[in-house]
């Protein structure tokens, strides 16, 4: 999803993370750039990033 239709759908795309666990990826220029998660999935990367560093 580009920058700025996550900007328009931010509740949306917040909604879709919160409630049906989904993993939308922000793209500027097709490019992923960043990703809106649930909580879950970012608990768990911050989990096995602190074992490896």
């Amino acid at each position: 999803m580009s920058v700025a239709d996550a900007r328009r759908l931010f509740a949306d795309v917040l909604n879709d993370a919160a409630v049906r666990g989904r993993i939308t990826y922000i793209t500027n220029r097709g490019r992923r750039v960043a990703a809106i998660v649930p909580v879950p999935v970012a608990e768990a990367a911050e989990l096995v990033q602190g074992e490896l560093g």
